[in-house]
């Protein structure tokens, strides 16, 4: 009976790299799907317009999805949000928020006020406040995806919060409130309110064909350790059967 003989090392670790990069291929793979699907449907929803309460942004089972929503109430008192390393059209600012406490009921709503320059002292914007009842309406969403760094939100000299990620569950005791909605609202940009903003879900984050360019790349690179392991494979049998036809018999 033969013996069979042990995978190579170099082979194994060839299989092993190239899952890798599979991996990593499948996962932005996925992530373009995702962004993808939530354009499609951000599409559909701004074509209908069909009002939902504001209360749905309390609604823990469509907390990743998008409705457009309309309503009254007033924004609450006390500091803005300021949500750092937000740039637009290549220059860096932060995108400003205000707790909306809406007339029909639910817990308050973080309301995109729109995106403001830093300059070169990175001199924080002045949020005014916003004072009586007010008509609103916009696009619910899930808050801008946290990038890598997490962390309490820093108290300004004026009191407003800077945050490197908008996390309702963690800004809520900060704001004096004891929960916030978990989707936040985009401000209509046709509102007289706030600053300069639209409804793109996507902001300071890579588009769908950028998560797909990546994809090809890792796939790419798994396919080339594959090739070069046959390659190399291949070199060193020919090697052998030439060392072999050489030997004396």
């Amino acid at each position: 009976m033969r013996r069979r003989l042990p995978t190579p090392v170099g082979w194994l670790l060839a299989v092993v790299v190239a899952a890798g990069f599979c991996t990593l291929g499948s996962w932005q793979l996925g992530r373009a799907q995702a962004k993808r699907a939530l354009l499609d449907q951000v599409a559909h929803v701004l074509r209908a317009r069909q009002p939902r309460p504001l209360s749905a942004a309390a609604q823990h089972d469509r907390a990743q999805q998008v409705d457009w929503a309309a309503g009254r109430g007033h924004f609450a008192p006390g500091p803005a949000v300021l949500l750092d390393n937000q740039s637009h059209d290549g220059r860096p600012g932060v995108r400003a928020y205000r707790p909306f406490v809406p007339d029909d009921g639910g817990p308050a709503l973080l309301v995109d006020l729109g995106w403001q320059p830093l300059d070169a002292a990175r001199t924080m914007p002045v949020v005014p406040s916003l004072t009586g009842s007010r008509q609103i309406a916009g696009l619910l969403a899930p808050p801008p995806a946290p990038g890598l760094i997490r962390g309490m939100p820093a108290v300004q000299e004026d009191g407003d919060l800077l945050a490197v990620a908008l996390e309702p569950a963690v800004l809520a005791a900060p704001l004096g409130r004891k929960r916030l909605a978990p989707r936040v609202l985009r401000l209509d940009p046709a509102l007289p309110i706030g600053f300069a903003r639209d409804l793109d879900v996507l902001p300071n984050t890579l588009p769908p064909a950028r998560h797909l360019g990546y994809a090809v790349q890792w796939f790419g690179l798994a396919l080339a350790v594959l090739v070069t392991a046959v390659v190399l494979t291949w070199r060193r049998r020919g090697a052998t059967r030439e060392k072999m036809g050489h030997d004396p018999a």
